[in-house]
């Protein structure tokens, strides 16, 4: 017969196994969804990103928006640890874009480091010509 002691490691492993699992991204979209049309044809796009992943590399997340094909890198919000923003271009003759947002990140895993990726949920911009 199994003694407790003998068994007690099997009874953690569900609990350490449910712990290591990832936990999904939460994105807000803090970017206006009207916009009004400007010379420069350059939109301001702005995310909130959390996760609650414990073994993401914090200081390795590389933000960015995709619009079709096209990626624009992401640059850190001034004193916001986990807000991000960028310029889009939207040329003169569209008046709706669509885009996501995509954060690639390192993590920490068993023995040796990895890369991962998330995408948000498609958000939409309209340009209101004035």
């Amino acid at each position: 017969m199994l003694s407790i002691k003998k068994l007690w490691p099997f009874l953690l492993l569900p609990l350490l196994i449910a712990g290591c699992t990832t936990t999904p991204a939460s994105f807000t979209n803090l970017t206006p969804q009207d916009q009004l049309r400007n010379a420069n044809n350059l939109y301001p796009v702005e995310v909130a990103f959390n996760s609650r992943q414990q073994t993401l590399r914090w200081d390795s997340v590389r933000p960015s928006v995709v619009i079709g094909t096209d990626f624009f890198p992401m640059k850190q919000t001034p004193l916001m640890k986990n807000r991000y923003e960028t310029l889009v271009p939207i040329p003169p003759g569209n008046k709706v874009v669509y885009y996501r947002f995509r954060i690639d990140y390192d993590y920490t895993g068993f023995g040796k480091p990895g890369t991962n990726s998330t995408l948000s949920d498609v958000y939409r911009i309209q340009v209101i010509d004035k």
